[in-house]
């Protein structure tokens, strides 16, 4: 047998096509995820990761409340479901820009879809209620709990209250979908710590609770 039919494997070079391709599939997979990021439209409970390169102590993750409005220090209520990610970013930036010298460097980004407890077609095991959780807490989102949940229960899943809660001024909302009306009731936290019975206020399916952002003096 003639070996000279046979031409050695040259390593570098086959070492340089393979990151060639690695190379090429991240940049298809981060450009897909760019198209989608510009495409999809913000839906109530999805949560939000909103960075002000300027001022960190904005930095927070925000639920998209059912109303599909998202509150930010300095920057208030603003309408976020049926936005894509570029133009709420965009629109979180105007309303900051008056803080600041110059327009201020934000970046918006998707954190987590909403995505409903049970999958279609499936049965959970145990019962359970939504409430949203709105406004200056540690975990804001969509919580899946107990029926029979009361609001100091709900408190010790929220990971805490950020630096900017008015913790005396909660609300708690509850919808009354037939009838058509909402019922607002003002909790203060302190007061339920101290042995309150505002803490021991039951739950109900589609409870909002909205922790809203301090006063200046507050």
């Amino acid at each position: 047998m003639d070996f000279r039919m046979f031409r050695p494997i040259n390593i570098v070079a086959l070492g340089r096509m393979c990151w060639a391709a690695l190379t090429v599939a991240i940049l298809i997979t981060v450009s897909t995820a760019e198209v989608q990021a510009q495409t999809y439209n913000v839906r109530p409970g999805d949560t939000l990761r909103i960075e002000v390169l300027e001022d960190p102590s904005l930095n927070r993750s925000v639920l998209v409340a059912p109303d599909g409005r998202i509150s930010i220090p300095s920057a208030g209520n603003v309408q976020a479901a049926g936005q894509t990610i570029d133009s709420l970013q965009r629109v979180v930036t105007d309303r900051l820009a008056s803080n600041f010298a110059s327009p201020p460097n934000v970046f918006v980004s998707l954190e987590r879809l909403y995505e409903p407890s049970t999958a279609l077609g499936e049965l959970a095991t145990e019962p359970t209620i939504s409430v949203y959780l709105v406004g200056e807490v540690g975990r804001p989102g969509v919580l899946e709990v107990p029926p029979g949940t009361n609001i100091l229960q709900l408190f010790s899943m929220t990971g805490g209250f950020s630096n900017f809660a008015a913790t005396k001024r909660i609300q708690l909302r509850s919808v009354d979908l037939q009838a058509g009306t909402q019922t607002i009731r003002t909790l203060n936290y302190k007061a339920i710590e101290a042995g309150g019975t505002g803490g021991l206020t039951t739950l109900r399916d589609g409870d909002i609770v909205v922790v809203p952002q301090r006063r200046l003096f507050e």
